[in-house]
């Protein structure tokens, strides 16, 4: 969450040529619904569903960078369905980080919307770092430029990853 995903995928499309989509923005289009409508009527459970819906629509795309949300890549059997050859990235940001982004963004969070926004923010990256880890690739998106991050990105996209660099965190230069 707030980690970045949206704007440094945004600049990877651009770098690479390729189609980029937001999961929530899809959903919205989709479901012409507003996150916040999904989540107060239906609950996170309902958000889940349609949000994996969506999600294997997406994965099926070739040349497209996708921004999941971060509760995506958090539900068993995700991250572990992208294919091979697909280049799934980790931006690793802090709960602090998060939440002070997502303020600052102005956008609804509502898992965020609750008295003690940072401890839940916690809660939420302690319970989602193992399947966040199953990605190909890990940088820091903490005090690093959208600019910076997408063009490691676009570099390791093009090229390929060894697949014994997924273990370690990759920094950009």
């Amino acid at each position: 969450m707030a980690s970045g995903k949206s704007a440094v995928g945004r600049e990877v499309a651009r770098l690479l040529g390729w189609r980029f989509v937001d999961f929530d923005v899809e959903i919205r289009r989709r479901t012409g619904r507003d996150i916040a409508d999904i989540f107060d009527r239906g609950g996170e459970g309902e958000f889940r569903a349609i949000e994996a819906r969506v999600a294997r629509r997406l994965l099926r795309r070739d040349r497209a960078v996708l921004a999941s949300g971060g509760g995506w890549a958090a539900q068993p059997g995700h991250m572990e369905g992208i294919a091979a050859d697909t280049l799934s990235v980790w931006l690793r940001v802090t709960a602090e980080t998060a939440v002070e982004r997502a303020r600052g963004q102005g956008v609804d969070r509502p898992l965020l919307d609750v008295p003690r926004p940072v401890e839940r923010s916690r809660r939420l990256l302690a319970r989602r770092e193992p399947y966040y880890r199953l990605a190909r690739l890990t940088l820091d998106s903490e005090n690093v430029s959208v600019a910076t991050l997408a063009g490691r990105i676009a570099h390791l996209a093009r090229q390929g990853i060894e697949s014994d660099s997924s273990q370690a965190p990759a920094h950009p230069p």
